[in-house]
């Protein structure tokens, strides 16, 4: 699980670094300040964070063998990150409403590929859950192992870091920027005051 999670650190790092070398470089619109939405997606980011939680309580749960109380949370974090992957389809659908487009601009093909490659992440992980849950009801007996859930734990905790990364990354920082002249008017202004201090 180890090397999965170091490969997929290393496949989201590109996604990343893509997004940031071409963050507000899109010749035409719309732009990130135009459409995106920082409070739903703030509440999206608390429900993912949320199912964490829930995550860490599944987890204790199987590790004290309380396959009740396994299934309670694992269900938990399984509703908590469908409702994560309704805003995300949710946000996409507005998007597209607004004329935002996978080939509209260079903001819109590394948002939506990153973020895109984001959500297939979190839908992944609520079909292993769904698998671990059929697996502890069906068979009390053979339930999963400490161990098995210990290592879905382990992706879906991957999922959420990644996600706290995008989040500050595309929607706190990124999230307002314009046109590439604001941009660069911004560079400049920065560039200014740093030529004052120094």
């Amino acid at each position: 699980m180890w090397v999965f999670l170091g490969s997929d650190c290393l496949f989201f790092g590109s996604l990343i670094a893509t997004y940031m070398v071409y963050r507000g470089q899109s010749i035409i619109g719309p732009y990130p300040r135009d459409i995106i939405d920082v409070p739903i997606t703030t509440v999206s980011t608390f429900v993912l964070l949320m199912s964490s939680f829930a995550m860490v309580m599944g987890v204790s749960a199987a590790r004290n063998g309380n396959q009740k109380r396994l299934i309670q949370w694992l269900l938990f974090t399984i509703v908590l990150g469908a409702t994560f992957i309704g805003f995300q389809v949710y946000e996409f659908n507005l998007f597209r409403v607004e004329g935002l487009r996978y080939e509209t601009n260079l903001f819109s093909s590394t948002f939506f590929t990153l973020t895109g490659f984001h959500g297939a992440h979190v839908t992944l992980g609520l079909v292993w859950l769904v698998g671990i849950v059929i697996i502890a009801a069906r068979n009390p007996a053979g339930r999963p192992s400490g161990l098995d859930v210990d290592i879905a734990g382990l992706y879906w905790h991957f999922v959420d870091i990644v996600w706290i990364v995008i989040f500050t990354l595309l929607y706190l920082i990124g999230g307002f920027d314009g046109p590439p002249e604001a941009g660069h008017a911004a560079a400049q202004g920065w560039n200014w005051v740093t030529g004052l201090i120094s």
